[in-house]
């Protein structure tokens, strides 16, 4: 795997680098300044989700992301949390799967014995870390 070789480039991390959510203090921190709403079109664009379906995830609608990039408005601090959540967690998938598809064709996959599929978790930040911690046990082979 990608991530203990470190072999690949990703996608996020060269679009994203400028975020630093690789602690819980500076993503706290960057979510609480807000983020500005192009980071939105930006990852909806590398996570290859339609605009709506991203709004969906951040319960905010199309049209409120819009009028923040109108009005030069930064996201609020809990949307601005959640959509760096999302991007250190497709971080961690591109380098765990090589790719934005192949993490994207894991998120559909149901999974734990369910009938839920890791995407369906993504709408709390809370869903974010649970599934960001799957990642982390499949990256060092401890999968459930």
């Amino acid at each position: 795997m990608s991530i203990i070789k470190g072999e690949r480039s990703s996608t996020f991390r060269n679009k994203f680098k400028r975020h630093d959510s690789a602690n819980s203090y500076s993503l706290v921190s960057a979510a609480r300044k807000g983020v500005k709403p192009e980071l939105f079109y930006d990852l909806a664009l590398v996570m290859k989700m339609p605009e709506k379906n991203l709004a969906q995830i951040i319960h905010v609608s199309p049209r409120t992301i819009s009028n923040y990039k109108e009005s030069k408005k930064t996201l609020d601090p809990v949307q601005s949390e959640h959509l760096l959540k999302i991007i250190s967690m497709y971080e961690l998938g591109e380098e765990i799967f090589g790719n934005v598809d192949e993490f994207n064709y894991w998120l559909q996959k149901p999974f734990w014995n369910d009938k839920e599929k890791p995407i369906d978790w993504l709408v709390t930040p809370g869903g974010v870390d649970l599934i960001t911690d799957e990642l982390t046990r499949i990256a060092y082979g401890d999968a459930i």
